[in-house]
């Protein structure tokens, strides 16, 4: 086992609450707020709420969903896990692929709930979790077409499990050794197709972050260079950790995320952000538009189906936003709802948008992330806009005030406006909870019926 591998779990063992720097747990509250709403109302999907009916029973950890109902503490996690993801509105790592709170916290809440630990520790667990996945991220080249649902943040949940479980630095690394026999290889390919069974790799983060623990607290063993082998030699093509140390401490992973609020996936948000300043801009009717044309990085020119088979393959179709967007005002959890795909004026505006990608902007990413868009009308006006990134990027980020409203709404699906409240001022003062049960007890006595 690599030296920075042990020191990183070293790290995550011996690192309090009281550590971390103030405004980092400030942020991480936040984080924490934005991944409950996101869980809460993925909570209501279908495919979803089908998989608790069969899944759920027993006790001890509690699934984030109507009515909160308890299971095993792995079964909790799997299903918050995949709540989170079936929406496309968690938050993610900015300069590396990863969407670490939606993959760490549901394994954390589950065991510390088991475990009895307190708000304190929660969100040390969850901070240092996402530490962990930045700095994993940072130093592994994934495979061209893999997805980073249940990868190297897997193994991130896995050390908060195992830091929550009362291990030390040995039994953080061991956990962590053993969660690379768990690591998945979901395809990015399953997105465009509509397959939700992507989502389902997210949930297995929180299920490792639960399971991991136990197997070497059970005596289970895993050989020494299994990170490095599994995430340069596996799942992925390289990893080289002579950084991973780098600033450890000092540079906090999860203070380097973005949010969203389109629900949809982020590579496309730059282009909806052009589009929305076009549209303020020209003011027009669904009718006038006769073209939107769109030149965009690689990654985002590929979005480009302009007709998804099904809700979740409409969060990766840029057509399908860019016609959701001028037919109803935006593309927010709201807008991008089932009925967007059956609307007949959004589906015949979805062929009016033409995709290229720029080679100049694809040269800027992934430190930039540029867009442009030109709209033209049917009187002959036009418009046109261009950004070098999204907003809620570093240059651009979204104030307090706009996470809080969309966790409000988020949240709002499953709690009544008292009980959103209440959950928003649970995690304000998540510092002096006594354990997980000064949240839970609030979505069981403010679910809407």
């Amino acid at each position: 086992m690599g030296r920075q591998i042990q020191e990183l779990a070293r790290f995550v063992a011996e690192t309090r609450y009281e550590d971390i720097p103030e405004a980092v747990r400030a942020h991480a509250k936040i984080t924490f707020l934005d991944t409950l709403g996101v869980i809460l109302a993925g909570s209501t999907r279908p495919e979803v709420g089908a998989l608790r009916a069969r899944l759920t029973g027993g006790s001890g950890a509690t699934v984030y969903a109507q009515g909160a109902p308890q299971s095993d503490a792995r079964t909790a996690a799997l299903l918050n896990g995949i709540a989170g993801r079936a929406i496309e509105l968690c938050e993610g790592l900015r300069l590396v692929s990863g969407q670490a709170a939606m993959q760490v916290l549901p394994g954390v809440l589950a065991v510390a709930e088991t475990a009895g630990r307190s708000g304190r520790d929660i969100m040390a667990a969850l901070i240092l979790g996402y530490e962990v996945a930045g700095r994993l991220a940072g130093a592994f080249t994934p495979r061209p077409l893999a997805h980073q649902n249940g990868q190297v943040s897997l193994l991130a949940a896995a050390s908060a499990g195992a830091q929550l479980r009362g291990l030390d630095a040995g039994g953080v690394s061991l956990a962590m050794r053993i969660a690379t026999t768990l690591v998945l290889t979901p395809s990015y390919t399953n997105a465009v197709a509509g397959a939700t069974t992507l989502n389902v790799a997210g949930g297995m983060s929180g299920f490792a972050a639960a399971l991991a623990p136990e197997l070497a607290l059970a005596g289970f063993t895993a050989q020494e260079n299994a990170v490095e082998e599994a995430l340069g030699e596996l799942v992925g093509g390289g990893f080289v950790s002579d950084r991973l140390l780098d600033g450890l401490g000092e540079d906090w992973q999860i203070a380097k995320n973005y949010y969203r609020l389109y629900a949809c996936c982020n590579p496309i948000h730059p282009a909806l952000d052009c589009l929305a300043a076009v549209l303020a801009e020209l003011k027009p009717r669904p009718e006038q538009v006769t073209s939107i044309d769109i030149a965009t990085y690689r990654f985002a020119s590929v979005m480009r189906n302009p007709d998804p088979p099904n809700y979740f393959a409409s969060k990766y179709s840029l057509p399908h936003a860019a016609a959701v967007m001028v037919v109803r005002g935006g593309a927010g959890f709201a807008q991008l709802d089932d009925g967007a795909l059956a609307d007949l004026q959004i589906a015949a505006l979805r062929h009016k948008v033409r995709i290229a990608e720029d080679p100049a902007m694809s040269a800027l990413t992934p430190k930039l992330r540029p867009a442009r868009v030109t709209v033209t009308l049917a009187d002959g006006r036009s418009a046109t806009n261009a950004r070098d990134s999204h907003r809620g990027d570093f240059n651009d980020q979204f104030s307090d005030g706009e996470l809080r409203a969309k966790f409000r709404e988020l949240a709002g699906v499953v709690l009544t406006e008292a009980g959103a409240a209440a959950a928003e001022a649970a995690v304000d003062g998540i510092d002096g909870w006594r354990d997980v049960s000064e949240l839970t007890g609030l979505l069981r006595s403010h679910g809407r019926a």
